[in-house]
């Protein structure tokens, strides 16, 4: 029953690929699904690819070692998510397309910043590429282990399942494809976020003998100030805890939604939708985690497989085993927006780079594929180790695409006097900086890699732009025309 649960699910997310394949006759109904989507699948497809399976596997877990402080995490993810939404959304939409109809971050850099060398466009390209190729490798890995955990399938080829499943729909249906189905895999981990909570504290007694039986583990779990071992949290800790929050800003495989949404209208509406969806899911993660310390007899070895735990002795196997199913697809939610992103970068972005000449909408929606195939290949084959480590991948990623494209695009959207020098700047100073303090252990202080490097990309945005010369008259006539057409 749970395999034919799985198998149904994969054929679904194939028959939306197919029918997205359909819908699908331009390079920019590929990249971004023509803008032409709703407020509805912009929001809930931006927030199932931004949570991925690090929702349902290592936010309970950090609940269950930290108890209340994990909700700092929570709250940092939901301001982030909400000020990408209000401060991004609406100005990204309508610049990228009165700059020269920008399918792509990188394209919208160039066009913003008048690159006639196509320099910016290469190294933003390229910074997505190596980031996001972690982003990848980590999914893929998550969806193996999770599949051999749960199913006793062997690893290797759980990897190469859940890859090729995610490679027919992306590389068939492009953009329309992974939005349909994020949809689609948002609403199982909403239902399976606020349904397993609900029947866990419910059979503990409800919430009252939950908290005093978490309380009777280690009443330090309780007080959102300090950690498992009783020690106040530091300012450091606070801030770079916070600072994730940061990352949303820089994030491709979210900004993508708001070039592909419908109007200025959808923006807003899609905001709300996106932070109670979030809201819910960040809350029901952290519950489970939480919950979980009085529930269980003891601490798994491995906190991130607390909710596979927590599902199996809540339920029979046949509803447990379809539960994972929602895990599943967080997991493939990510990995899918990482493909095409990756892949719309090379198609989009290198190839024009390198070839530099024009092509019809045939070759470029080819070229895109290829890219998908390709990329899905390389990361398969990189995931084929069990022992990477996920999270450290995860975080990596996040760190250095927030601090390589955050500050960038936040200057790029309010400031008029930032400038192509400063942009890039910017990006290679907080895609350096996160590579430099990971290697480094955190350099000088124990702090998130993500926090340093968004400091040093703004620094160097801001005194480059100063000391180089302005940005030309008609940049600046199409700066205060976006502006004024924001609402």
């Amino acid at each position: 029953m749970v395999i034919l649960s799985f198998v149904i699910y994969l054929a679904l997310l194939l028959a939306i690929g197919y029918f997205a394949y359909r819908c699908t006759d331009s390079f920019s109904g590929y990249l971004i699904g023509g803008r032409r989507v709703g407020a509805l699948p912009a929001a809930l497809s931006a927030g199932a690819s931004d949570m991925s399976g690090w929702l349902l596997l290592v936010l309970p877990g950090i609940a269950m070692m930290n108890g209340y402080s994990s909700f700092w995490i929570a709250g940092a993810l939901l301001l982030g998510t909400w000020l990408n939404w209000l401060l991004i959304a609406p100005r990204l939409r309508v610049y990228s397309l009165e700059a020269g109809d920008s399918l792509t971050l990188p394209a919208y850099f160039e066009n913003r910043f008048g690159d006639s060398s196509g320099v910016l466009r290469t190294v933003s390209a390229l910074i997505i590429l190596l980031f996001s190729l972690f982003y990848l490798c980590a999914g893929m890995i998550a969806a193996g282990l999770l599949l051999e955990t749960a199913f006793g399938i062997n690893f290797s080829l759980a990897v190469l399942l859940c890859g090729l499943a995610v490679l027919c729909y992306t590389q068939l249906g492009g953009f329309l494809a992974v939005s349909w189905s994020d949809v689609l895999q948002s609403l199982i981990m909403l239902f399976t976020l606020i349904l397993v909570p609900w029947l866990l504290i419910d059979a503990m007694g409800g919430i009252d003998l939950s908290l005093a039986q978490v309380s009777s583990r280690n009443p330090d779990l309780l007080n959102a100030l300090t950690d498992a071992e009783g020690q106040t949290l530091t300012f450091m800790s606070l801030l770079g805890t916070l600072g994730l929050g940061l990352g949303y800003f820089g994030q491709p495989h979210i900004l993508t939604r708001f070039l592909a949404i419908r109007s200025q209208t959808s923006v807003s509406i899609a905001r709300r939708i996106a932070v109670i969806w979030t809201g819910f899911c960040l809350t029901g993660a952290c519950l489970i985690g939480i919950a979980a310390i009085g529930y269980l007899p003891a601490r798994p070895e491995q906190s991130d497989t607390v909710f596979v735990i927590v599902t199996q002795a809540l339920f029979n196997p046949v509803v447990a085993g379809a539960l994972v199913i929602a895990v599943l697809a967080a997991i493939m939610s990510t990995v899918d927006s990482q493909l095409l992103t990756s892949a719309s970068t090379v198609s989009e972005d290198l190839y024009r780079a390198l070839f530099n000449r024009p092509a019809s909408q045939t070759l470029l929606i080819k070229a895109g594929r290829r890219s998908v195939l390709a990329l899905a290949l390389i990361a398969m084959i990189l995931a084929m180790d069990s022992e990477s480590p996920i999270l450290e991948w995860v975080g990596y990623a996040w760190a250095g695409l927030g601090a390589a494209f955050g500050p960038a695009l936040i200057g790029s959207l309010y400031w008029k006097r930032m400038n192509l020098f400063g942009a890039l700047t910017g990006m290679l100073c907080g895609a350096v900086t996160v590579i430099y303090w990971k290697q480094n252990s955190g350099a000088m202080f124990e702090l998130y890699e993500l926090f340093p490097g968004i400091a040093a990309a703004t620094v160097g945005i801001v005194v480059v732009s100063l000391i180089t010369p302005s940005p030309g008259s008609e940049l600046q006539r199409l700066f205060e025309k976006v502006q004024a057409s924001v609402k």
